[in-house]
C-alpha cells in the first residue's frame, strides 16, 4: 500500500526530474539531469564515466517509458502515469524492480564519487556526492552512519540501493538522487 510520505516523494522526484519544468518528463529531462549531476562532480561529457551515468539515466527513461507504451525518443510522461509506474513496478514487489533499474545510476554516482578507487563510499565521498546533487538539509555523518547497514564505515552499492528505496517508502530521510 502506497502512503502520503512515499507519494509525496513520488511527486518530488518527477518535479527533479521535469529539469525544464512542463509539466511532464521525457528523456530530455533525464539526459538533462545526468549532465547536472556530472557538472557538479566536474566530469567531463566524454569521459567514460560521464558516458557511464548518462547512460543509467537513459536506461531509467527507457524503463519507464516501456511502462507507459510510449515512445521512448519523443513520448512524455505525465505525473500520474510516473507515480503509477513508480508505484507498481518500482516501490511495490520487494525492491525487484527498483533495484534493476536505480541500480546502473547509483553505480556511476559511486564511479564519479569514488576517488580512493575501493568500489565503497566512504564518509568523505558521501559528504562529496550529497554536496554534488544539491542535499543539504542533512547531515552527512548521521546519514552516512543510518545508511551503512553492516556498520564497516564504507557504503557498498547494495547499501545505498537500499537507502534509495528506504527514502522513497518513507523509512529514512536522506534522499541520494537528487536535492
Amino acid at each position: 500500500m502506497t502512503t502520503s510520505v512515499q507519494l509525496d516523494r513520488a511527486q518530488k522526484r518527477f518535479d527533479l526530474w521535469d529539469v525544464n519544468g512542463d509539466g511532464q518528463v521525457d528523456r530530455a529531462d533525464f539526459d538533462a539531469e545526468a549532465k547536472r549531476i556530472l557538472q557538479a562532480f566536474g566530469e567531463t561529457p566524454a569521459s567514460p564515466a560521464a558516458r557511464k551515468m548518462t547512460d543509467a539515466y537513459l536506461g531509467m527513461w527507457s524503463f519507464f517509458a516501456d511502462k507507459a507504451g510510449i515512445d521512448e525518443h519523443t513520448g512524455a510522461l505525465s505525473p500520474e502515469q510516473f507515480n503509477r509506474i513508480a508505484e507498481q513496478h518500482i516501490l511495490e514487489n520487494g525492491g525487484a524492480g527498483f533495484a534493476r533499474i536505480v541500480k546502473p545510476t547509483i553505480q556511476a554516482i559511486v564511479e564519479l564519487v569514488d576517488v580512493d578507487g575501493d568500489g565503497q563510499v566512504n564518509p568523505a565521498e558521501f559528504k562529496s556526492w550529497l554536496d554534488a546533487i544539491g542535499v543539504s538539509d542533512v547531515e552527512p555523518t548521521q546519514a552516512f552512519r543510518q545508511i551503512d547497514a553492516d556498520g564497516d564505515g564504507q557504503l557498498s552499492v547494495e547499501e545505498l540501493v537500499q537507502a534509495v528505496r528506504a527514502f522513497h517508502l518513507g523509512e529514512i530521510d536522506v534522499p541520494l538522487l537528487g536535492r
